[in-house]
């Protein structure tokens, strides 16, 4: 990443937050002959933009890529080839500090709550492991961030005293959220955040992102294989099939007329959000 470009430099609205370019990812597989093994092409040739203020929805069917792809948006799968941008800067070597820089403006949120949270750490904690790690400001200040971020995701100040095994599917997820708020991203990529909860909260967890995305300008990537729930909460969509993406634009566009034979499948097997 170009040392022009820092964590605290505030990010253009015209500007992607960040970007894929020509994107593969490709894996060695374990089959294959003892001089060749055979390579898993997880990411195809992907390129995508994400701006604050704007929903990208990632759709696909278990296996698709969403995932992999996720994990290069969060700086935590080197690609094969092609170009990665945050901020408009070039990310050219994945060093400890391009790391922390990355980790400070796009955040992540996992599907299971439970075992993305420290089962030993108390919500104060890891609410507050963030601040510590990166030295953000005092530890008072640091003591009423923490207690903002259980009011932004809708949550009691008791909750801070709770280990997560304490709480419900919903209160953890609602944790898990506040942690990846707490330093101020411009982006979250939510990988299938609904998904481990029951049918009654999740509804509760989209409106929530969604508000936030509002109330806090952010720029959110949302992934799921249930196509219905992509299109409640995105303004764009993105759909992926073998590591490939076979359509995408603005989320009416592609779910009230899809091009693909796949999309149109996959609204074809899927329920009613609600």
């Amino acid at each position: 990443m170009s040392g022009t470009t820092t964590a605290g430099t505030p990010a253009a609205t015209d500007e992607p937050v960040v970007e894929l370019r020509g994107v593969h990812v490709v894996f060695k597989a374990r089959t294959g002959t003892l001089f060749r093994a055979n390579r898993v092409h997880a990411v195809d040739d992907v390129s995508v933009q994400v701006r604050r203020g704007r929903t990208l929805g990632i759709v696909g069917e278990s296996g698709s890529g969403k995932s992999t792809m996720a994990k290069v948006l969060v700086g935590l799968q080197v690609p094969t080839s092609g170009e990665v941008r945050f901020r408009g800067a070039a990310v050219r070597s994945y060093t400890p500090r391009v790391r922390r820089e990355v980790g400070r403006v796009v955040s992540v949120v996992f599907q299971d709550p439970a075992t993305a949270l420290n089962a030993r750490m108390r919500v104060r904690e890891a609410l507050r492991d963030p601040l510590d790690v990166h030295r953000v400001g005092t530890p008072a200040t640091r003591a009423a961030r923490v207690r903002e971020l259980t009011h932004l995701v809708g949550l009691p100040t008791s909750v801070l005293d709770a280990l997560p095994g304490q709480l419900s599917g919903g209160q953890r997820q609602r944790v898990a959220i506040a942690r990846a708020l707490a330093l101020e991203p411009d982006v979250i990529v939510a990988d299938e955040p609904t998904s481990a909860l029951d049918v009654s909260v999740r509804a509760q967890i989209l409106n929530l992102l969604a508000d936030l995305k509002n109330e806090l300008g952010l720029g959110m990537v949302f992934i799921s294989h249930d196509i219905q729930t992509v299109r409640h909460v995105s303004d764009e969509i993105v759909v992926m099939r073998s590591g490939r993406i076979v359509e995408s634009g603005p989320a009416a566009h592609v779910l009230d007329d899809p091009q693909h034979e796949y999309t149109r499948t996959l609204l074809a097997a899927a329920p009613a959000l609600l």
